[in-house]
């Protein structure tokens, strides 16, 4: 992902920033490279890019904007032959510059062409980019995954996957890594197994992948999650072997891709990411009820959890507001007023359905709030008799730093105030979030083990499972950010 940068003022969401995807011993290698990004595209929805290899030479094509727009042409595949190949989806930060960020990254080492398709964050890139810039190291963009490029090559080690391996040593927080080289590929997850990553099988290929949904969709066969801290090295020709260079640890994975970002016909830590949610709802409902005549979902990414709050309560799950799909991204729409009606542009109210009912909203999250004070009020304004909100998480208090695109802590609402004064701020006649323990059961476990968290859900408890380097450097006046970089 990009180096850190401040939070769009007008956009009330959590973003996951990155997908990645990667196909070897496979023909047409980039055209299956293409079809698993598109199943990725909720991932990142602001530029793609692909790398692929025919055995002599790399070629690479990126672009802004959605996959379909980059990659659909047959002139576009054809451009990127090969029977290996890279693909990574991207959030655009305020941070990045253009196409200099845009993935997977290449560069050319001493042992040959290198490509890295990163999802997560390096929590101590600042600090690794400082001390490689002063030993003389020249960068071309402002991700954080560049740094890992610049470790590898200034390794000693005599291979790659050593000199890797030596560079990840040196890393903290989090990443799902794919990496080319002219002898094959490299697939890796972090220690902690914070960010997903899953393998699969198609004919004598392997393809490599965000989420399990992706390899749905080309077709191909799921094998099982690569492990954290497991390094997975395959030749060309499809031979594999399996690295475990970092130790046992226990694992961390990110609860909230059972909350929000992953797709829900996905698997995630062996559980169904639907199903996941139905039961958030469930216990949210045996938690958190509430006399209402409707339970209705804050579209789309609600819509599980009222049905799991629906189904447990016996209120009937109505579809109280309806979602355009054909609109943009907030921020990117000129002027303030259009700004200022994105919710509307975005949701209407079911005006027919919702006039004189007692309701209860389910939403997956509360990040600013401005998008729940709006959504209450349209009801509101529909004629809603009663507005209960049910959050299908518990309180979002702290920033996330491994990958995860979110406001700085002071503007997090509920990092400011209780949940009553949240209530009056969003003006609902009731607010109430599912608790930690809660969501822990819908996802599988007893409750939480406070003294060793199954999950990392530092955005809920600041139970950071990694150190925080530059977040606690940030202070430092002689930490400069790079050229071109907002601060």
């Amino acid at each position: 992902m990009d180096l850190p940068h401040p939070f769009e003022s007008d956009d009330d969401t959590l973003h996951e920033e990155c997908g990645v995807f990667g196909a070897i011993a496979l023909d047409d290698a980039a055209a299956a490279t293409a079809l698993g990004l598109h199943a990725l595209q909720h991932r990142g929805q602001e530029a793609a890019g692909i790398v692929s290899f025919d055995g002599q030479e790399f070629y690479a094509r990126r672009g802004s904007g959605h996959v379909a727009e980059n990659f659909s042409a047959p002139e576009a595949i054809a451009s990127l032959p090969g029977t290996m190949a890279a693909g990574h989806v991207r959030y655009s930060t305020t941070g990045g510059a253009g196409l200099r960020n845009v993935q997977p990254l290449y560069a050319e080492l001493a042992a040959g062409g290198f490509a890295i398709a990163h999802n997560g964050n390096i929590s101590n890139s600042l600090h690794l980019r400082r001390e490689l810039v002063k030993s003389g190291a020249i960068f071309q963009s402002t991700s954080d995954t560049e740094v890992i490029i610049h470790l590898v090559a200034t390794s000693r080690y005599p291979s790659t996957l050593e000199r890797l391996v030596d560079a990840l040593r040196l890393v903290e927080g989090a990443y799902a890594l794919i990496v080319m080289t002219p002898k094959g590929m490299i697939a890796c997850r972090d220690p902690l197994g914070v960010r997903p990553l899953v393998m699969g099988r198609m004919g004598d290929g392997y393809v490599f992948a965000s989420e399990s949904v992706a390899l749905d969709v080309i077709g191909a066969e799921f094998e099982r999650e690569v492990d954290p801290g497991e390094m997975i090295e395959i030749t060309l020709d499809g031979e594999l072997k399996s690295h475990r260079p970092f130790g046992q640890h226990s694992p961390r994975p990110c609860i909230f891709e059972h909350v929000y970002f992953s797709r829900p016909d996905s698997i995630f830590t062996g559980r169904s990411v639907y199903e996941a949610r139905k039961e958030i709802g469930v216990e949210l409902a045996r938690e958190k009820p509430v006399e209402a005549d409707l339970v209705i979902p804050v579209p789309d990414s609600g819509v599980p959890a009222a049905i799991g709050y629906a189904q447990e309560s016996g209120i009937p799950f109505e579809l109280g507001i309806i979602r355009s799909h054909y609109v943009g991204r907030t921020f990117i729409q000129p002027g303030d007023a259009n700004r200022h009606s994105s919710v509307k542009r975005k949701h209407n109210a079911n005006r027919r359905l919702v006039e004189g009912k007692r309701i209860v909203l389910i939403d997956d999250s509360i990040v600013r709030g401005t998008t729940s004070l709006k959504i209450v009020q349209m009801m509101r304004d529909a004629g809603a008799k009663e507005v209960h909100f049910r959050v299908a998480s518990p309180p979002t208090a702290h920033s996330c730093y491994y990958g995860v695109d979110t406001p700085e802590r002071s503007k997090l609402l509920a990092a400011q105030m209780d949940v009553e004064p949240m209530r009056e701020f969003i003006h609902a006649d009731s607010l109430a979030f599912i608790s930690i323990d809660g969501l822990y059961r819908a996802v599988g476990a007893e409750k939480r083990n406070n003294g060793c968290p199954q999950f990392c859900d530092a955005c809920f408890t600041g139970d950071y499972p990694t150190s925080l380097t530059d977040a606690s450097e940030r202070d430092d006046p002689q930490l400069s950010l790079p050229v071109g970089q907002v601060a």
